[in-house]
């Protein structure tokens, strides 16, 4: 048994999924890997996520300790950064295990059709 913020998981697989799952976790993780992202970076590469649960995800990811948000005043306009902290960082073996399987998976699936 596990606990996370005082929730209780029955193993470490829910623990991980408590962290990455849902649709868009993992996604914007995988857009994170190559180094820092503004806001408009990551909205620009993921076009079918909505702007309200890019925030809340990254808002969600930030609190988790996943991703650092920095933020740039000296000169207008405001920017803000978003990157893997080193904790984050220890999950791409895992983001690179799911997009592995994710390419991989069209040779081996007649349902998933690549465009």
């Amino acid at each position: 048994m596990y606990t996370v913020d005082n929730k209780s998981y029955p193993c470490c697989t829910s623990v991980t999924m408590r962290f990455i799952g849902g649709k868009w976790k993992a996604v914007i993780l995988h857009h994170l890997i190559d180094g820092a992202k503004r806001y408009n970076e990551l909205k620009k590469s993921i076009p079918t996520i909505t702007e309200r649960t890019l925030s809340l995800q990254l808002k969600q990811l930030e609190d988790d300790n996943i991703i650092d948000r920095k933020v740039f005043t000296e000169k207008p306009p405001l920017m803000v950064e978003y990157t893997l902290t080193d904790f984050g960082k220890t999950l791409l073996p895992v983001l690179q295990a799911i997009t592995k399987w994710g390419e991989e998976a069209p040779a081996n699936s007649k349902k998933i059709i690549r465009n």
